[in-house]
């Protein structure tokens, strides 16, 4: 039998992929918001492509805030730029 892939949905173009292929971006229980490759951080986690695409509709959307239940501070956003210009994700 065939092992059950966990998927999630992306923020910004709302397509349900792979768990693994999305970036997860977490807010923690002290309430800081902060990147999450290896999926195991505790909090609130809401997950993007990585692709500037999707991130420019989530950012325009502002559905990671909402989905989170915070304003995402620019530092975040700014490193998902970076990591999503590297490859990585």
């Amino acid at each position: 039998m065939q092992k059950k892939i966990p998927q999630r949905q992306c923020m910004g173009c709302r397509e349900r992929k792979p768990k693994r292929e999305l970036i997860r971006v977490v807010r923690t229980p002290e309430g800081s918001v902060c990147l999450d490759f290896g999926g195991k951080m505790n909090g609130r986690g809401a997950y993007i492509c990585p692709n500037m695409d999707c991130l420019k509709k989530a950012l325009r959307s502002k559905a990671l805030d909402r989905s989170l239940e915070v304003t995402i501070p620019q530092e975040v956003y700014a490193r998902l730029e970076k990591e999503m210009e590297a490859g990585n994700g």
